[in-house]
């Protein structure tokens, strides 16, 4: 497999050629696999605890899981991110800006692998999230 400086050499016509693609899979799916383990032993945890008489251990417990249920629900989300992404890369389409089809490069890829959208469309994304969630 090739190394994210080997990728970046590559020149631009080569963008999202058969060794990027397979590259991203990987990574894609090595996420994926990292992700689904952690979920599992959140799963574990979080059947194993006691229950405690004193009040302070109690409160304290309530928020360890309550803090371990956010994280496994973020965890949720960020796997169907990444199955997403390795349906782009199953259809061919993996690579290229969801709002306007132009290439996301490969920095933003390394980056963020399970992205959708380049860099300027999540700009303005998040620019009217802040405009209309205020």
């Amino acid at each position: 497999m090739l190394t994210p400086s080997e990728l970046l050499s590559m020149p631009e016509d080569a963008y999202m050629n058969e060794a990027q693609l397979a590259f991203f899979k990987q990574l894609l799916e090595q996420q994926l696999d990292t992700l689904q383990a952690n979920m599992l032993l959140t799963s574990t945890h979080l059947h194993e605890q006691q229950e405690t008489p004193d009040p302070a251990d109690r409160a304290t417990q309530e928020e360890t899981h309550g803090l371990e249920l956010r994280t496994r629900e973020r965890e949720r989300k960020h796997i169907k991110t990444i199955q997403s992404a390795l349906l782009r890369i199953a259809q061919g389409q993996y690579g290229y800006c969801e709002e306007t089809g132009e290439p996301i490069g490969l920095a933003r890829l390394f980056a963020r692998p399970a992205t959708k959208l380049c860099l300027e469309a999540q700009e303005r994304h998040e620019r009217r999230e802040r405009l209309f969630n205020h």
